[in-house]
């Protein structure tokens, strides 16, 4: 039986939970929570910063990175499992 990843279904999830995790950080980060991680996001993603506009812009980043590493890994998996 073999079974076949769903390419888009993989990456849409990918790029939502990629989303919810960059406004999930960026909400620690205001409080003073995960500092560490709030400094290496900033020096990781070209968009991010702690106000609304570089965490929504984060977000936006994070998706489609998110998207196209989710849909090439299914891609690849889909592939590889022939």
């Amino acid at each position: 039986m073999n079974k076949k990843l769903d390419a888009l279904a993989v990456a849409y999830a990918s790029a939502i939970l990629g989303a919810a995790l960059m406004l999930l950080l960026g909400i620690a980060g205001n409080l003073g929570v995960y500092t560490g991680a709030v400094g290496q996001m900033k020096q990781w993603h070209m968009f991010f910063s702690l106000s609304a506009g570089g965490i929504i812009s984060g977000m936006v980043e994070a998706a489609v990175i998110s998207f196209a590493v989710g849909y090439a890994f299914a891609w690849v998996y889909n592939k590889l499992s022939k």
